[in-house]
């Protein structure tokens, strides 16, 4: 098998070209179209089935390095000391020691190399970084879209651990493969292709030895799903199995004091540990086997260069929107839900309360007396929350109170109204404006055709037979059901006529009462 590189680009030297960016300030992300189409559209690849390498995991646990490492394979394969000279720097993705994280977003070698595999076709090879997790910076949500995106379009993920696998990274792959699953079409295999788990400075090759044969060992222990366990922890394994056709593990030794400590450490190989050049040149030829190298997959069908180009605009435009949940911290989801339960207990003992006073078939209750019971219903529930013990902080659980305020109103509109519906001259009233406006309406009418206003007349009695209809059309809708907003505006013009001749009494009366103290 040989490679080669692609097409040199514009004339521009080989590096890392930045093709997803994350703004810190809005935590938005955006794809540079431009960069990627002139990697992955160069004539001599863009129809070549890819294959991606992504790195991915926490920051500052050396993913550039592995990757530059990979670099150096790629371009000199043919030679038996790719590693190269013990005094030579490492060079290509960006990397630095020290506490602070140097990769953000998503990167690609701006060179697609070109693998033949035994036999005798040609695949692109793509090499992806990816910015650290769970920095200073970055929001679980900037973190899981990252490490979604970079699974969502690898062929290969490797997860990137320190030490160790513990529970909780194997509960944030889960939250991570979940929210890329949510983002992907209708899903008929597994979603994603290969996984490993690189588990870096592993401090214990006398229980489970260097390399993939320990690390399988290792791996199978820690992925085995047992009845003992607790629910939660099979969810998670059985998760993780679920979301790709292999996993594999590799167990990589400590590249030694000077590289971890040393400010002058470049990449040298002279600095690094016999046994991690060891386990190195063992791990990164495995990686790059190219009858090992999968290509790119979904849904069962092979991607190209170009292909994967349009998968790239399409996933990010579905992580810009806000179509998708927004995972959150496990206190922040564990806060919400907390929050959300002492709601919801409140509410309940607040409708508990009011349902035995005006609920279901029980009688019509004062309007005063109820409001009374209602303002007493709701200290009482706002009591309640506030005596539940409740994670987030004081201005957290402020918000959910307001919510239960904003909710126990509308609970108190729904029970007024129904109150209100059972007032006999409630639902009556309709029908009785109406009846008394006919009547007064035919007496009118009689006394202006008696003193000679036929024209007059005949105008109460037009206004008459309106009323008469608007009273039928009120019974009709009553008993069928139907037109109810021809109803609601009857209802609603009843109520001002009996507002406006209500005011016009009390005016009178009041004026009547006036005028008699007056006189006395």
């Amino acid at each position: 098998p040989e490679c080669c590189r692609s097409e040199p680009r514009m004339g521009t030297e080989p590096g890392a070209v930045q093709i997803v960016t994350v703004n810190k300030e809005d935590h938005s992300f955006g794809l540079d179209t431009e960069a990627l189409e002139r990697i992955l559209l160069a004539p001599k690849v863009r129809d070549m089935n890819v294959v991606v390498l992504s790195v991915a995991g926490a920051f500052r646990k050396g993913k550039s390095f592995l990757l530059d490492f990979m670099l150096r394979y790629l371009y000199r394969k043919s030679k038996e000391d790719w590693l190269g000279r013990e005094d030579e720097p490492l060079t290509g993705f960006s990397w630095r020691g020290g506490s602070e994280p140097e990769t953000t977003g998503i990167q690609l070698w701006s060179e697609v190399f070109v693998v033949r595999k035994g036999n005798g076709k040609e695949v692109a090879v793509l090499l992806m970084d990816t910015q650290g997790a769970f920095d200073n910076q970055s929001t679980v949500k900037d973190c899981a879209t990252i490490f979604a995106l970079s699974t969502m379009t690898s062929s290969m993920q490797i997860y990137n651990l320190s030490q160790n696998i513990q529970e909780d990274d194997l509960q944030q792959l889960q939250l991570f493969t979940e929210y890329g699953r949510l983002a992907m079409d209708e899903i008929f295999l597994k979603p994603f292709q290969s996984l490993m788990f690189l588990i870096r400075d592993w401090s214990f090759p006398y229980e489970y030895d260097y390399g993939l044969k320990g690390g399988s060992e290792f791996l199978d222990k820690r992925l085995q799903v047992k009845d003992s366990q607790h629910e939660e922890l099979q969810t998670v394994r059985q998760h993780i199995h679920s979301c790709f056709t292999s996993i594999s593990c590799f167990l990589l030794p400590h590249p030694g004091l000077k590289v971890a400590t040393s400010p002058a450490f470049v990449g040298q190989l002279c600095d690094v540990a016999p046994e991690f050049k060891r386990e190195l040149h063992s791990l990164i030829p495995t990686l790059l086997d190219p009858e090992k190298l999968a290509v790119k997959e979904i849904n069962g069908n092979k991607v190209t260069c170009r292909g994967l180009l349009e998968y790239f605009k399409s996933y990010i435009k579905i992580y810009q929107g806000e179509d998708l949940p927004h995972p959150k911290s496990m206190l922040l989801a564990t806060a919400e839900a907390n929050n959300l339960a002492a709601v919801a207990s409140a509410k309940d003992q607040y409708y508990k309360n009011m349902e035995k006073v005006c609920g279901g078939e029980l009688p019509y209750v004062a309007p005063d007396a109820l409001e009374e019971k209602h303002k007493f219903f709701l200290r009482e529930s706002l009591h309640h929350f506030a005596s539940i013990k409740k994670m987030g902080g004081q201005d957290f659980c402020n918000r959910y109170q307001a919510q239960l305020e904003s909710e126990l109103n509308e609970l108190w509109e729904s029970f007024s109204k129904h109150n209100e519906s059972k007032n006999v001259f409630s639902a009556f009233r309709t029908p009785a404006v109406l009846f008394v406006l006919v009547c007064f309406l035919y007496v009118l009418s009689g006394l202006l055709l008696f003193i000679g206003l036929g024209s007059v007349s005949f105008a109460c009695d037009c206004v008459l037979g309106l009323a008469m209809i608007a009273m039928l059309t009120w019974a009709f809708i009553r008993y069928s059901g139907q037109y109810r907003s021809v109803g609601s505006a009857i209802d609603q013009a009843a109520g001002v006529l009996l507002e406006q001749a209500t005011g016009m009494l009390n005016k009178t009366r009041g004026q009547t009462v006036t005028q008699e103290k007056k006189s006395r």
